[in-house]
């Protein structure tokens, strides 16, 4: 189980991201300052770090400055609200591995955490299957048996979020954050939307409702 260290003072986001790995199998850690990111980044402990810019005691630069003038090899991907090209280069000319401009969406997150912790020579996982169901990542396309199943691209996010996480509840929170993102409306009910019209078009059977709890992807035969 890979570890990663969130190094975010934003406590909304820091709880979003945090959440949102957990639940795809890593093993999160959030920081709120520049110092014990720094601290911990050189431990050795970990094998990613998120790091946010505008971080008191020391900002970002500075501790991804710090980690590489001491040949500390961690990948790190600056997650920031200072999006222009400036800023960019700045933090790939010091030693980013990847940055990304908040607001985002959580799928573009996860794909980039994978894509960090890839080992290399290994080629990404093309599809995603429980009982009858099978996605395609590649052309983002569902199937059943022989039939393809037509979905819209956050009709494909939410269940691509339930075939990473077979008989796993998840909660609606846990389904908004990952794939609407960090900013959209905690209080909307379009989880439960999207879920009736994922079920109209893979089986009513295959997502199964635990009342107060959330959904679960059940292994249909």
């Amino acid at each position: 189980m890979a570890r990663i260290l969130i190094a975010e003072d934003e406590p909304r986001i820091a709880t979003f991201v945090e959440s949102g790995l957990r639940a795809h199998g890593f093993s999160p850690m959030t920081v709120a300052d520049g110092r014990s990111a720094l601290d911990l980044a050189t431990s050795g402990d970990f094998d990613l770090l998120l790091l946010d810019i505008g971080l008191p005691v020391l900002d970002g630069f500075t501790v991804l400055q710090r980690l590489r003038e001491g040949h500390h090899r961690i990948p790190v991907i600056i997650l920031t609200a200072r999006s222009s090209v400036a800023d960019t280069v700045s933090g790939l000319d010091a030693g980013a591995d990847d940055y990304l401009a908040k607001p985002f969406h959580f799928e573009e997150l996860l794909a980039r955490v994978r894509l960090r912790l890839r080992p290399e020579g290994t080629s990404p996982l093309a599809a995603l299957t429980c009982g009858g169901l099978r996605l395609d990542l590649r052309t983002r396309r569902a199937h059943i048996a022989d039939r393809t199943i037509e979905l819209s691209a956050r009709e494909f996010t939410l269940a691509e979020a339930f075939l990473r996480n077979p008989g796993q509840v998840l909660s609606r929170e846990q389904l908004l954050s990952q794939v609407w993102g960090y900013s959209f409306d905690p209080g909307s009910n379009v989880v439960d939307v999207y879920v009736r019209h994922l079920r109209r078009k893979i089986g009513p059977e295959r997502i199964s409702t635990l009342r107060g709890m959330g959904y679960r992807l059940e292994d249909v035969p």
